[in-house]
């Protein structure tokens, strides 16, 4: 596949990379999700293989056996963490794309290479001179290709060696992990030029600028054991990565991936909001990088949160606006860049296109809560590090001059300045300041972070709430023996055995009546709290002998701890007892947790794929389910989930529970929950139309559930809700009580039912009129005591002191006739108090020309101090309350002797 004119811009690139490969036969991929799927082991999507993985250690087989895609990829957690680079480099991004080409025991090294070489210099039309490669330094094989049949000269295949110690720890041998599939690599390299500073891979230079990898081409073909040695693999395969925004570089003839066209968009994008001019500036280049990672990871379901992938998207977020602050943009602008990105990405990524409203409306509300703390934050940072004296370091090494990292190179000071650990966790704890947010600010100024200062504060603060949250499990029990049947989805009554007691979190031999403690059964009926639902409650009894269940927890995966007191007799090790579940509050339970499951799928419907369940709770009382979504759930949202899940119930479709292994429960489509560790073997429930894994016990058929209803909704955390719903007979309850409210407050405003809204709206304007004739015999009032005050000014060193109640006064009055005042006295200090209730409010006023001798905010508070209370505000005027009136005289004949002594 030939061209005659190199395709250029970045869509260009993409776009033709994938044609090319189609043309080898090869099936085109579409970019998998920033979240991998089911994989415990990664924060982010950071490579093109991570979707080939299960294909890689042979757990998937796919119907195809050469794959091409360009794949969006984040490295901003963990182990590949380049933020605190992002901005100041040529080449670190958070997010960036891969192209990436696979042979899955198809073709290898020879069609790789060559096909790779094809596209670089004939399609891509790179200059051959201008590019060299490396190989493993044992891989003859790659070695020969390279020169032999591609005729790359061999002065320009460099051989990379053992530089990591030990054998195959090498940059040009890949391994997945310590054992399993792995292989030599090599990687094609482009010269940027003489006038570059830096030398070839495996040189003394190789840090350096000039010759920059662009393209790694894996070869797996061996398998490595665990006492180090390696086999051949029975079918080896293919995995190569090459950096779009490096090579977009190379083509466009930059050198800097933020100079191409996409990042030149979204930077003028990202000045045309902040107002800043020069477009070198590397904050640009932060908002321009941090928009495409926060885009996409909103588009694929990530908020903004304070734990897991939500927290590392918030520190991108903050990250971001905070260099919009520093530009001087105070107000929410990062939200605006999003449809720049869309009309440059979304045409390759249509999910990112789909979710454009959602993408600004979810960056759009974290920066309006991160602006509400960002001022007040920096100007506390900025005084903790002004007040930081430099200490010296001894034998700190000098910067690299190989080193381009313009960050690192400013922290490399023959001096340092650290700050406190604790004024760091402030910043994080009272106003959201990342930590890396505040080693961000610091690197700028040449400070550094006292991290072990900040461990030890966040663990402190951790030490404090597990002290607050003490329950009653927070005393593992031994338990030796071993697991023990549940048989509570089929039966609620068992005859058991008890095998083990527990008192006090000790061991004994018997519980007697009065004595509460905790019961071990060779076989149950009770459900063990877990996966939200609460435990089973119920009653073990045996002739003379009653033990009240009152909750059941897990004390190991299979062993099962019956909490509760003895009502009567004794309960001894060995004893034989009959289980029996509380069956109407364990029926109340499966009502609420089925209709979870309904609701779960309802919000996803109507609110956007972007719902994840965040926590549950499920009782006989009510299901309380928490999710992500950034903004609260309307009227007519409500409405349609509450018509969805009653539908379903009305179906009354039969419950299915089947239990199989993991990769089947996969290949049915059931949902599966991020973070969540499933074993082997899973169950599989379908309820209606929903298809779940859940262990929890469930209604037989949908129509048990009976009524739906929502009765709230709220946020609990930054994009995180709640909603909380009741079912069955709790549902009817609810219902019965509102409608007993609607009837009692109509009879209250004398109207039948149908017309109480329009009565209650004539009551509601009814109430505002008497308001405002209210508020105009309060200002006349004031008036008329304002005008008998100013005879009552005592002229203290050049200055009318008045200090005086009023009667019946509110807060407003108090300033309008504060303002009246002032006017009349011309230069004065005024304090006016009112007293409602025993509560005291106070308002201090003073003439402009005497500001820089008395100030309001300094007066008030002084009045406030002596009556319990405290205020401030600005020099001219100030306001306060206070909570003893009985001191309020002599706080206000006090005045004039503080003006005095200030004047």
């Amino acid at each position: 596949m030939t061209s005659s004119k190199p395709p250029v811009t970045v869509a260009e690139i993409r776009k033709t990379f994938l044609q090319f490969f189609a043309s080898k036969g090869h099936t085109v991929v579409e970019s998998s999700p920033l979240v991998p799927g089911n994989d415990p082991t990664l924060m982010f999507t950071n490579s093109g293989m991570v979707q080939f993985k299960d294909v890689f250690l042979g757990t998937d087989k796919r119907p195809y056996v050469r794959a091409a895609s360009v794949q969006a990829c984040l490295r901003a957690g963990g182990k590949h963490n380049d933020l605190e680079n992002v901005g100041y480099t040529a080449r670190h991004h958070t997010f960036f794309e891969m192209l990436g080409n696979w042979s899955f025991g198809d073709y290898f090294k020879r069609e790789s290479l060559k096909w790779g070489w094809e596209l670089l210099t004939e399609v891509y039309k790179l200059p051959k001179e201008r590019l060299l490669a490396t190989v493993y330094h044992e891989d003859d094989e790659a070695f020969d290709i390279w020169t032999k049949e591609i005729g790359l000269p061999a002065d320009r295949v460099i051989r990379i060696g053992d530089n990591k110690g030990g054998k195959y720890k090498s940059d040009n041998f890949w391994m997945m992990a310590d054992t399993g599939p792995c292989g030599p690599c090599s990687e094609i390299f482009y010269d940027h030029g003489e006038h570059i500073p830096g030398g070839p891979p495996g040189s003394p230079g190789e840090d350096g600028d000039r010759f920059i990898e662009i393209w790694n081409h894996v070869f797996m073909q061996f398998d490595m054991q665990p006492d180090g040695s390696v086999v051949k693999l029975p079918a080896p395969c293919v995995d190569t990565g090459m950096g779009l925004e490096r090579l977009a570089a190379i083509l466009q003839h930059v050198h800097s991936n933020y100079e191409i066209d996409i990042f030149e968009k979204l930077i003028a994008a990202a000045a045309r909001e902040t107002g800043e001019k020069d477009l070198n500036n590397p904050s640009l280049r932060v908002i321009a990088d941090h928009v495409r990672a926060t885009a996409f990871l909103v588009s694929d379901g990530v908020i903004p949160s304070n734990e897991g992938r939500g927290y590392v998207q918030r520190r991108i977020i903050r990250r971001a606006i905070r260099h919009g602050y520093k530009l001087g943009r105070k107000q929410p602008f990062f939200h605006k860049l999003v449809p720049d990105l869309v009309k440059l990405m979304g045409t390759a990524y249509p999910r990112l296109q789909a979710e454009e409203k959602r993408v600004m409306e979810t960056l759009k509300a974290e920066e309006e809560r991160f602006f509400e703390t960002l001022g007040t934050g920096m100007e506390i940072l900025d005084a903790a590090l002004s007040s930081v004296r430099a200490e010296p370091v001894e034998g700190r090494a000098q910067a690299s001059t190989a080193r381009t990292d313009e960050v690192a190179q400013r922290v490399a000071l023959s001096r340092t300045k650290v700050l406190p650990g604790e004024v760091a966790f402030k910043l994080h704890d009272t106003y959201g300041f990342p930590l890396d947010l505040t080693q961000d600010v610091g690197r700028e100024r040449g400070f550094t972070v006292d991290t072990a200062g900040f461990d030890a504060a966040m663990e402190k603060q951790k030490a404090a709430g597990r002290a607050a949250g003490k329950f009653k499990m927070d005393r593992a029990l031994e338990y030796t023996g071993s697991g023990h049947p549940f048989t509570g989805y089929e039966r609620l009554e068992e005859p058991a055995k008890v095998v083990a007691l527990y008192k006090d979190g000790t061991p004994v031999q018997q519980l007697t009546r009065g004595e509460a403690g905790v019961v071990v059964l060779d076989t149950t009926p009770f459900y063990a709290e877990s996966g939200g639902q609460v435990g089973d409650s119920g009653a073990l009894a045996a002739e003379g002998v009653q033990f009240g269940v009152e909750d059941t927890q897990k004390i190991k995966a299979d062993v099962y701890g019956h909490h509760g007191q003895m009502s009567q007799g004794t309960l001894k090790v060995g004893d034989a007892v009959k289980a029996q579940v509380d069956v109407a509050r364990r029926q109340a339970t499966m009502r609420n947790h089925s209709v979870t499951h309904l609701m779960h799928k309802a919000l996803r419907e109507v609110l956007g794929g972007h719902v994840q369940q965040k926590g549950s709770l499920v009782d006989a009382d009510k299901t309380r389910f928490d999710f992500t979504h950034n903004s609260p759930v309307n009227e007519d949202q409500v409405r349609e989930i509450e018509r969805r899940v009653n539908e379903e119930i009305l179906a009354n479709q039969p419950t299915l529970a089947r239990v199989m292994d993991i990769e089947a429960a996969k290949a049915t489509g059931a949902m599966m929950l991020f973070g969540e560790k499933y074993g082997d073997t899973v169950r599989v429930l379908d309820i209606g139309t929903s298809r779940e894994l859940c262990g929890g016990t469930h209604v037989q058929r949908t129509g048990d559930i009976g009524l739906f209803k929502i009765v709230s909704e709220g946020g609990v955390a930054a994009g995180i809700r709640r909603v909380e719903a009741v079912t069955g007979a709790n549902a009817l309850a609810y219902l019965q009580q509102v409608e007993a409210t609607v009837q009692s407050a109509a009879a209250s405003l004398k109207a039948p039912v149908p017309e109480l809204q329009s009565r209650i709206g004539q009551v509601l304007e009814q109430v505002r009129t008497l308001e405002k004739e209210v508020a105009q015999l309060k200002g006349k009032l004031a008036s008329s005591q304002g005008d008998e005050l100013v005879s009552q000014a005592v002229e203290v060193k050049g200055i009318k002191v008045l200090a005086a109640t009023l009667q019946g006064a509110d807060a407003k009055t108090l300033r309008d006739t504060m303002d009246k005042l002032k006017d009349k006295l011309k230069t004065a200090a005024i304090v006016l108090a009112a007293v409602d209730g025993g509560k005291v409010q106070i308002a201090a006023g003073v003439t402009a020309d005497r500001m820089g001798q008395v100030k309001a905010g300094e007066l008030v508070n002084f009045v406030a101090q002596q009556v319990g209370g405290k205020g401030g505000g600005k020099p001219d005027m100030a306001m306060a309350g206070g909570t003893d009136a009985s001191k309020l005289p002599g706080a206000l004949k006090s005045v004039q002797q503080w003006v005095a002594d200030r004047a």
